[in-house]
C-alpha cells in the first residue's frame, strides 16, 4: 500500500520570532535589552544602541525583536553589510522568514552624453536573478506572515509601484474549488509569467493536458496544479529539476512574477489616454 504524500501546512500567520543561540545576555547586554524593549513599547521614535564591534550588538538586537515580536527592517549602507546581517539573524531566527532585499544589480551603467566628443553611451545594465528572488520573496512574506525580518539597504526605500496592483493580481487555487483552465493561463500571463513547455525555470510554467507546472518567481520549488474537468483535484510541490513531489498542498497563493505589474483594466484605461493625447496633437 502507497505511503500519503506529506501535506505542507502554511506557517501561521501570528507565528513568533523564535530566538535560536547559544549565548545569553551578558555584561550590559541585559540592562540595554530591557531599556530598548520599554523604548519601543512606549512608542519612541528613536534609539541608539552603542558599543564596539564584536560587543553583540546584532545579539541584542535579534533579542530585543525576540521579545517584541514585531516585523522589523534592518537597513545597512552597503550590499556587503547587508549580506553579513542578513547571514546573522538567519542562524538567530532559523524557523522565521528573514528576507534579503537590495539592489538587482550586479552592474549599472546609466544612459549618458559626451559633449566634448559628441559621444552616447547607451544603457547598461547586468541583473541578479537570485537577487531578484530573494526580493520578490521579501515581498510575499510581508504578504503572508507577522513573523518577518527584512535585511536591506537603502534600495528599499525607492518605489515599486502600487502595492494594491500587485496584490490584486495574487491568484490564490484551493483543493476542490471550480477552476477553469484557460482563465488561470491567462491570468499568470497578467501576472508575468512566461509558458515555457521545454525550459521550466523560475518565473515560467508549462502546460501538459489538465496539468499546469509553475516555478514562482520568489520560490526554489514549484507548484504543480492537477485539474479533474474544472475541479482542481491536487495541488503538490516538486522540485523543477527533478519532477520529483515534496509534498502536497491544500491551497496555493501565487503572486506576480514581478514588482511592476499593471491589471489589464488599468492598462486599458492607459492606452486610451495615450491614444487621446495622440489626436489632440
Amino acid at each position: 500500500m502507497r505511503a500519503p504524500e506529506p501535506r505542507l501546512a502554511p506557517t501561521p500567520a501570528d507565528s513568533r520570532f523564535e530566538l535560536v543561540s547559544e549565548f545569553q545576555p551578558r555584561g550590559d547586554q541585559p540592562a540595554a535589552l530591557a531599556e530598548l524593549v520599554q523604548g519601543i513599547r512606549r512608542g519612541d521614535m528613536t534609539q541608539v544602541l552603542l558599543g564596539v564591534t564584536g560587543s553583540g550588538k546584532t545579539f541584542t538586537m535579534a533579542s530585543v525583536l525576540a521579545e517584541v515580536n514585531r516585523p522589523a527592517l534592518i537597513l545597512a549602507h552597503n550590499k556587503t553589510l547587508a549580506a553579513q546581517l542578513y547571514q546573522e539573524f538567519r542562524g538567530f531566527f532559523p524557523k522565521n522568514a528573514v528576507e534579503y532585499f537590495v539592489s538587482y544589480y550586479d552592474y549599472y551603467q546609466p544612459e549618458a552624453y559626451v559633449p566634448q566628443s559628441d559621444t552616447y553611451i547607451d544603457k547598461e545594465a547586468i541583473i541578479n536573478d537570485e537577487i531578484d528572488r530573494m526580493r520578490l520573496s521579501a515581498t510575499r512574506s510581508l504578504f503572508e506572515r507577522r513573523d518577518v525580518l527584512i535585511v536591506a539597504s537603502v534600495s528599499c526605500i525607492y518605489g515599486l509601484g502600487s502595492p494594491e496592483s500587485y496584490y490584486g493580481m495574487l491568484l490564490f487555487v484551493r483543493q476542490g474549488e471550480a477552476l477553469d483552465r484557460r482563465d488561470l493561463l491567462a491570468k499568470l500571463v497578467e501576472a508575468r509569467y512566461d509558458r515555457n513547455d521545454f525550459d521550466l525555470r523560475r518565473g515560467t510554467f508549462r502546460v501538459r493536458g489538465d496539468v499546469i507546472e509553475i516555478v514562482p518567481a520568489y520560490e526554489e520549488t514549484g507548484i504543480r496544479i492537477e485539474l479533474f474537468g474544472d475541479e482542481v483535484e491536487a495541488i503538490t510541490s516538486f522540485d523543477p529539476l527533478t519532477g520529483k513531489s515534496l509534498g502536497r498542498l491544500a491551497q496555493v497563493a501565487i503572486y506576480p512574477s514581478s514588482h511592476y505589474v499593471t491589471p489589464q483594466p488599468k492598462l486599458q484605461d492607459a492606452l486610451k489616454t495615450i491614444e487621446a493625447e495622440l489626436i489632440e496633437e
